[in-house]
């Protein structure tokens, strides 16, 4: 059914001039309100206001301009029903074959730190959504249907199937209504978290209401990305889900450059790997089996970290997920080449090195930008429920950090510990890592006791052949007894760090003392389950 008249309302006024011009240049009438009527007259265009087109005049300070049965009319009959069309021409309403409507900034609004509650509730589109939600439900049949349209990114689209057949396939009317309702539900989803976070339940119209951290209600709306292979285990379904509003740095944001798709298990290590490796300021290496780093160190260059962090677990690094927060060059791609690996990310490749992985056909390389973007809430799904909380992405500051052994730790000692205890972070609980002169040098993970992590700790290191003479060692949690601190001593690590909070830190301190190395609390633990 060919496209005749097409409504426009938008807040996002991003190509909707361009777009109107190429739909009247296609003989499509335009009918629109407010400021985006107003938009396209001054561009020249012959636009219909909706007051005049119904008839009523806009009411309420423009609350009500569109909720009128000449809109809505025009929407919701069928195109496949000769009934729906007789009643609308003996009322004198026209169809309305195409709806353009993005609506009000409330997000964008609430985010602001001087929001009102008066400012909010204003924000709150009524009209904008009731037209959506008609015109996506009259999306139709192969007979014909309203086209809708919220995202500027899909005009073209529309155009190209204008010119190919005079209007739109259902097909794609159908793809574009089923974005409506995500985009709707988002929408009253974010006003409800907004509604049910206020601590006053009569809030100030002109004031700036204080705001729980967490809503009454939560609604997390994710976009299927894809449907992977299997889950976790071959006989387990799954699929990729990515946030729409996602901030730059987070995995999600990546491009896979080569390589066989991804499955659930890369995609869960190549997290792990990413997060860790963007965590440090100098170039840094990740290398992550089954959720932990297997490998870490620091270094001048990127080449020089892959080099350091091989030597902590050669054997564990086989198959695994390498992770770099520079550019890999030439050298460091042929250096990682020589290992078996699954997935490989940085933020930028130079081309002879692509071309030297594209050898590498199963390797998948990942392209992953920097940013210091956070997800909001971690979640975790829990029989009939969900855990939300916040990301562990809080380092207390070093000055906070508190020597309780008479011996001080030497500067070196303490970027050791500084470093293990970074480290320490992205490795499961209970986790003991062992770390010198920027790499790690025996990682102890997932435990159910932190003795037994000290003591992996010290056979990884014996087995990759490294000494931890002089080593640092960080926990991630308290030492409970002084038996964990002491396997870590006989190892040969002489500073530890870690949170300190048990009921025998007095104990584990005087271990300490009698051991003569020198122990920092950092006051905050890091369990990762």
């Amino acid at each position: 059914m060919k496209i005749e008249t097409a409504l426009l309302s938008v807040s996002d006024k991003t190509g909707i001039v361009e777009f109107a011009q190429a739909l009247h240049q296609r003989g499509v009438r335009l009918l629109s309100t407010g400021g985006t009527a107003k938009l396209l007259a001054q561009a020249g265009l012959p636009v219909t206001e909706v007051a005049t087109h119904t008839g009523s005049p806009e009411i309420l300070d423009g609350r009500v301009k569109t909720l009128h049965p000449k809109i809505h009319g025009g929407l919701l009959a069928r195109r496949d029903s000769a009934e729906h069309l007789k009643t609308i021409a003996e009322h004198g309403i026209d169809r309305i074959d195409l709806l353009v409507v993005n609506l009000y900034p409330f997000r964008e609004t609430i985010i602001k730190p001087d929001c009102t509650f008066a400012d909010a509730v204003e924000n709150i589109d009524i009209g904008g959504p009731a037209m959506l939600r008609a015109a996506a439900k009259n999306h139709g049949t192969e007979a014909g249907g309203v086209t809708v349209v919220i995202d500027p990114c899909d005009y073209a689209r529309v155009l190209d199937e204008i010119d190919e057949n005079d209007g739109t396939s259902y097909s794609l009317r159908l793809e574009l209504a089923g974005k409506v309702y995500a985009h709707t539900a988002s929408y009253d989803g974010a006003i409800a978290a907004y509604l049910s976070s206020l601590k006053d339940s009569t809030p100030e119209q002109n004031a700036v209401p204080e705001r729980a951290e967490y809503p009454g209600v939560l609604t997390l709306q994710i976009q299927r990305e894809q449907t992977l292979r299997y889950g976790e285990n071959p006989h387990q379904t799954a699929a990729f889900y990515v946030d729409p509003q996602r901030p730059v740095g987070l995995l999600a944001g990546y491009a896979q450059l080569q390589g066989k798709e991804l499955s659930y298990n890369n995609i869960a290590d190549a997290d792990a790997a990413w997060e860790c490796v963007r965590s440090f300021a100098l170039a840094a290496c990740v290398i992550i089996k089954h959720a932990n780093p297997c490998g870490v160190a620091v270094a001048a260059d990127a080449f020089t970290a892959y080099r350091q962090a091989f030597k902590t677990d050669p054997t564990s690094a086989f198959g695994g997920i390498i992770a770099f927060n520079r550019k890999v060059d030439l050298a460091t791609a042929e250096a990682v080449s020589k290992q078996f690996m699954e997935v490989l990310l940085a933020p930028a490749y130079d081309d002879d090195a692509l071309a030297l992985l594209a050898a590498k056909k199963n390797v998948r390389v990942l392209i992953v930008p920097l940013g210091d973007g956070q997800n909001p809430y971690d979640v975790k799904r829990v029989g009939g429920g969900w855990l939300v909380q916040t990301p562990d992405f809080y380092d207390p500051a070093f000055e906070n950090f508190k020597v309780v052994t008479s011996r001080k730790p030497t500067e070196n000692e303490m970027n050791n510990l500084l470093f293990a205890w970074k480290v320490a972070k992205f490795v499961k609980s209970n986790a003991i890592v062992f770390a010198g002169n920027g790499l790690t040098l025996g990682v102890g993970a997932g435990q159910m006791s932190r003795i037994d992590s000290a003591r992996i700790a010290s056979i990884k290191a014996a087995n990759a052949g490294l000494s931890l003479q002089g080593s640092a060692a960080a926990s991630d949690a308290f030492f409970p007894f002084r038996d964990g601190l002491d396997v870590i001593v006989d190892a040969g690590a002489t500073c530890v760090i870690q949170p300190g909070g048990s009921v025998r830190d007095d104990e584990v301190i005087a271990a300490a003392e009698e051991r003569g190395i020198a122990m920092v609390l950092t006051g905050t633990r890091h369990f990762r389950h």
